[in-house]
C-alpha cells in the first residue's frame, strides 16, 4: 500500500459525504451521542463499525488484542468512565471473533516476550475454564470455545467495574457478550445468563 492513497482516498470519501448531505461535517462536528459503547480486538480484519453498520457518533470505540478488559489497563477503563458517566451509553458490547490471533497466540505454550502479561489475562480465561475446555478433543472447537469464554469474562470484568454498576442501578444498562464469525460475516450474541454466572461471586464485587 502506498501511504499517499490514503490521503487521496480520504479527499474521496470527503467528496462523497458532501455529495448526499452538505452539512455532513458540520453537523458531525458538534459532538456524538452514541447508545453504545463497543470493545473488540485491534485485528485488521474486524472493522467495528462496519459490521455493526453504524455510522460516526452511534458508536463509542475501543479496541485492544483479543478484546481484554483489564483493570489495570488505564486506556480500558478510562474509556468505560468516559462512555458509561459521560457519554450517558446504554449498552456495552464485548465482540470477540473466531480465529483470533491473540487468543490463539494465548493457547501456545511459548514466550512471547512483551505480549506474556497481556495473553496471560486469556490463559487465565483458560485456567477458570480449563475442565470444560479439556473435554473438547477437537482443537478448532476448543479454539472457538475459548474465543466465546474469553468474551464472557471480560463482559464480567466490565460488569465488575463500579461506574457500569452504578449505571445499571440508575438507568438500566446492559451488557451483551457477541462473536464475529470472519467465515460467514455473521455478529452471535452469545446471550450470556450474567445472573448464573455472577451469582458466586458478586457477593464480593457488587458496590453497596
Amino acid at each position: 500500500m502506498d501511504i499517499k492513497d490514503v490521503f487521496e482516498k480520504n479527499r474521496t470519501w470527503i467528496s462523497e459525504k458532501l455529495k448526499v448531505d452538505d452539512s455532513y461535517f458540520e453537523n458531525l462536528s458538534k459532538g456524538q451521542n452514541p447508545e453504545l459503547l463497543y470493545i473488540g480486538c485491534s485485528d485488521s480484519r474486524v472493522t467495528a463499525e462496519e459490521l455493526m453498520g453504524v455510522n460516526p457518533g452511534e458508536a463509542f470505540i475501543h479496541r485492544n488484542i483479543a478484546n481484554v478488559v483489564s483493570n489495570l489497563d488505564l486506556s480500558a477503563m478510562s474509556v468505560i468512565n468516559y462512555a458509561v458517566s459521560h457519554l450517558k451509553v446504554n449498552h456495552i458490547v464485548v465482540c470477540g471473533h473466531y480465529y483470533c490471533g491473540g487468543v490463539k497466540a494465548a493457547m501456545q505454550s511459548a514466550d512471547l516476550g512483551i505480549l506474556n502479561p497481556w495473553l496471560r489475562n486469556i490463559r487465565d480465561v483458560y485456567r477458570l475454564h480449563r475442565e470444560e475446555l479439556n473435554l473438547i478433543t477437537d482443537e478448532e472447537s476448543k479454539y472457538k470455545r475459548l474465543v466465546e469464554l474469553n468474551v464472557q469474562e471480560q463482559c464480567v470484568n466490565v460488569i465488575k467495574t463500579a461506574d457500569v454498576q452504578l449505571a445499571y442501578r440508575e438507568r438500566g444498562l446492559t451488557v451483551h457478550g457477541w462473536v464475529f464469525d470472519i467465515h460467514s460475516g455473521k455478529l452471535h450474541d452469545l446471550n450470556i445468563n450474567f445472573t448464573e454466572v455472577l451469582r458466586e461471586i458478586m457477593e464480593i464485587y457488587r458496590l453497596k
